[in-house]
């Protein structure tokens, strides 16, 4: 039985990465972030999304890809990552893709370091190459500490 793999794809420069669809709760076009001190510099800052303070991380930066620039097809990827909700600032969410479990091949040789711990896969459509994360695993625990500690000291204050 081929079993495809439902993903939400997404842009990060001209890099199309994408996610398992059960792992996003929604895509939101970037409202006013708010800057929170002495945070890692990826950690763009938080939203107010409905009444609840979410931590929004940019992956641009997260993944060395450059410095991010905003514009308007900008998203935020709004998941739940080790019960807590975070949103991921990317360029672009494209589209909903099914990959094919035999068009996906482990992560390359290449990739090693902290890469490895959230790459899962490359998965290739046509021509189009598709680099799928664990997005659970793109904070690794210090950088989750981190950012607990940052909402505890928001709820404090």
């Amino acid at each position: 039985m081929n079993k495809n793999l439902q993903a939400v794809g997404f842009k990060i420069g001209k890099e199309l990465f994408a996610v398992d669809i059960s792992s996003v709760k929604e895509i939101v076009r970037v409202p006013e972030i708010v800057k929170v001190p002495d945070t890692p510099d990826f950690m763009e800052g938080v939203i107010n999304l409905r009444g609840k303070i979410v931590s929004i991380i940019d992956l641009k930066k997260r993944f060395r890809l450059g410095k991010a620039d905003r514009t308007k097809t900008s998203r935020i990827l709004v998941a739940e990552m080790n019960e807590k909700v975070v949103g991921l600032l990317v360029d672009a969410a494209s589209e909903v893709l099914k990959l094919p479990s035999d068009s996906i091949e482990p992560p390359p040789d290449m990739v090693s370091g902290i890469g490895i711990n959230y790459i899962t896969g490359v998965g290739k459509i046509g021509e189009r190459i598709i680099i799928l994360l664990d997005i659970r695993k793109v904070l690794n625990n210090g950088e989750w500490q981190q950012i607990a500690a940052k909402d505890l000291d928001k709820m404090a204050s």
